[in-house]
């Protein structure tokens, strides 16, 4: 076999090598180390770990640093150079095969030497040894490269540019086309019941009703609030602070509808030795108002915008609903937040399955959430309600008796506490669970 393919190969050879093709030889090996490099940088790059960064800009290499700073130019970059060496590659290699030999009488040699014996070599020592040898030492790759490729990225400019335009218009389109809608996956959320991703499917439903989600449906009431008046005495103020622990505090005048400002915590502690004389009022910052019917999608983003954590949210006439806070927004997506310090007061008790007894100011949308209702569920009936206080005087029409059972659909809502002015708590029970 082997005697057969050295006389195939001996009769189409043209004779010995002259200088230029020596010469073409030379350049076709540093085509091909240049292919390799380019290749290995590729894989370098990418693989750099932040704390391998960290060590190469210690080491003052700041060309790495530079082009890792720009990925999609630098790719465009690394693709445009290693094309242009391949086909070189496949030029020359064309070039000298056809100037030795002669396939005349044997195309099907010269299809195999010419086509898969070429491909080969540039697949083996251009892309997979390089890489693997990148993959292993990143580091020695990437600053190897780091000259040529800062050369070649100046080279190669209107060309990457033109490349990365032109990918950024495809993978738009792309991602539309590709996108989900919000229903799509709540549709696809109510058909998941893994036990074990329960965590992350609620964070996902957190997300899917959080474009939908006003600020007077997450507010803290006005009847929470912890806030001060402006006339209040320092020493009351630090009373109060250590009383509550809270970093930020409402400033009103005269009543909770005129507030003037908001006391950041933080803007007394270079103060807390002054006397009870001190004009703590000049620390005072603006405070941030928000209408009822603001989204707490664009709540958030302004929140960032801003740099702001609280704001006042006010109803149609100017009065002050309730404040939200940053973390009243984040816990809509990934449920309740506590510190070691957070005594926040728990608004229900389950006391088995289908039952709760619930505080009567919980928020109509934390109780929807809390007893597994969909958030949408009392939409014809709740009114202007955001308790779930307020959803049983929207059913009943007036304020209910002691024991009084109010049923609605397969809701049973049972009056454990109430006053003569509001209703204080109420025992939740699910019907149709009852008869499961």
């Amino acid at each position: 076999m082997e005697t057969e393919l050295i006389s195939a190969v001996s009769d189409v050879a043209y004779g010995p090598f002259n200088l230029t093709d020596v010469i073409f030889i030379i350049i076709l090996l540093l085509l091909l180390f240049s292919s390799a490099v380019i290749s290995g940088s590729e894989v370098a790059y990418f693989s750099l770990s932040p704390g391998q960064l960290e060590e190469i800009r210690q080491k003052g290499y700041e060309k790495v640093c530079h082009l890792h700073r720009k990925p999609e130019k630098l790719l465009a970059t690394i693709l445009i150079s290693n094309n242009f060496v391949n086909v070189a590659i496949v030029i020359l290699s064309s070039y000298l095969v056809d100037s030795l030999f002669d396939f005349s009488g044997n195309p099907l040699l010269g299809f195999v030497i010419q086509v898969i014996v070429v491909t080969f070599i540039i697949l083996l020592f251009g892309e997979i040894i390089p890489k693997l040898y990148a993959n292993r030492s990143p580091i020695k790759m990437a600053i190897f490269m780091a000259s040529p490729l800062t050369v070649l990225s100046y080279l190669f400019r209107p060309l990457s540019a033109l490349l990365i335009n032109s990918t950024s218009i495809i993978s738009k389109k792309v991602a539309k086309k590709d996108s989900i809608s919000i229903d799509q996956l709540s549709k696809a959320l109510e058909l998941t019941k893994d036990s074990e991703i329960n965590e992350e499917k609620d964070i996902l439903e957190g997300i899917v009703r959080f474009s939908n989600i006003y600020a007077i449906d997450i507010i803290q009431p006005r009847i929470n609030i912890i806030a001060i008046d402006e006339e209040d005495s320092f020493k009351h103020i630090r009373e109060l602070i250590i009383e509550h622990g809270y970093s930020r505090l409402p400033v009103y005048k005269d009543n909770l509808d005129t507030i003037v400002g908001i006391l950041y915590i933080k803007d007394l502690l270079a103060h807390l030795q002054e006397d009870d004389h001190f004009q703590w009022q000049s620390l005072i910052r603006p405070a941030y108002f928000v209408p009822e019917t603001k989204k707490i999608n664009d709540l958030l983003e302004e929140f960032q915008t801003k740099k702001v954590h609280l704001a006042i949210v006010v109803d149609e006439y100017g009065g002050t609903s309730g404040i939200v806070t940053m973390e009243d927004i984040l816990e809509e997506i990934v449920g309740e937040i506590n510190d070691e310090t957070d005594e926040k007061e728990k608004t229900y008790i389950k006391i088995k399955n289908n039952a709760y007894i619930f505080e009567g100011h919980t928020l109509l949308n934390d109780f929807e959430k809390i007893a597994d209702i969909k958030d949408d569920y009392f939409k014809d009936i709740e009114g202007e309600a955001d308790t779930l206080a307020g959803l049983i005087l929207e059913i009943k029409g007036e304020l209910p008796r002691k024991n009084e059972v109010i049923t609605y659909r397969q809701h049973k809502f049972t009056i454990l506490d109430v006053d003569k002015r509001r209703i204080k708590k109420i025992k939740y029970e699910d019907l149709d669970q009852e008869t499961e």
